[in-house]
């Protein structure tokens, strides 16, 4: 296997947001126009899930394992399935769990670390194809990892990732798909981070719904 095929590109810029990208639930507000008017909202507003940069960046894991899986496993290969489907789940559960935001944060936290777990355990299905067959994972001394790694995380790869694996071997897609899993892990615990401080300082769909009750009494 070539290890210093050139054909990773470079990118033209490396400038992207990193950190997933999720609007702050809305606390409780009150419309003090009058009493007769006033009214209140406790379903917390949220950016719709495809402008999510880890949604995107499951998108491209779920499309580059299927090519992947479609050309250098066997039909029969159990493992086909299994990577597939673990590329599914961390995309499908990052939308569901999103959808489900509104009206439940403890589906909205399960459904993230879902996700993230089904990330987790294609990451070891990658590793696993490089070891056994000998080929290289690449760390932070191989002399492509950190141009591959700027390339997952510029802006250009979700125009070009499409063709740019169609002119890579195994060893180098394994390599681009382990780099944009390890991306979507750390972007997925920071959002289960956020979501947990959210939780414990608005609480959940009840209490906001509790409250606004109160509020609206209180107006009468």
């Amino acid at each position: 296997m070539n290890q210093n095929n050139q054909n990773t590109p470079t990118p033209k810029s490396t400038q992207s947001t990193h950190s997933p990208q999720r609007n702050q639930s809305t606390p409780i507000t009150q419309n003090t126009q009058s009493p007769q008017t006033s009214q209140v909202t406790f379903l917390p507003k949220h950016g719709h899930y495809r402008n999510l940069r880890v949604y995107q960046v499951t998108v491209m894991v779920y499309d580059i394992t299927y090519y992947f899986t479609q050309h250098y496993l066997s039909k029969g290969d159990r493992t086909v399935d299994q990577m597939v489907q673990a590329a599914r789940s961390g995309k499908q559960n990052i939308a569901e769990g999103n959808q489900a935001a509104a009206t439940s944060s403890e589906t909205e936290i399960k459904l993230t670390n879902v996700a993230k777990a089904s990330l987790e355990e294609l990451l070891d299905d990658y590793e696993d194809y490089l070891r056994v067959r000998n080929m290289q994972q690449w760390g932070p001394l191989h002399p492509r990892y950190e141009k591959m790694r700027q390339y997952a995380r510029s802006e250009e790869i979700k125009k070009e990732y499409a063709a740019t694996i169609q002119r890579m071997n195994d060893e180098e897609i394994a390599n681009l798909c382990i780099t944009l899993i390890h991306q979507a892990i750390y972007m997925l615990h920071k959002l289960l981070v956020t979501m947990q401080t959210r939780f414990v300082k608005e609480g959940g769909i009840k209490e906001r719904m509790y409250q606004s009750r109160i509020i609206y009494r209180n107006n009468q």
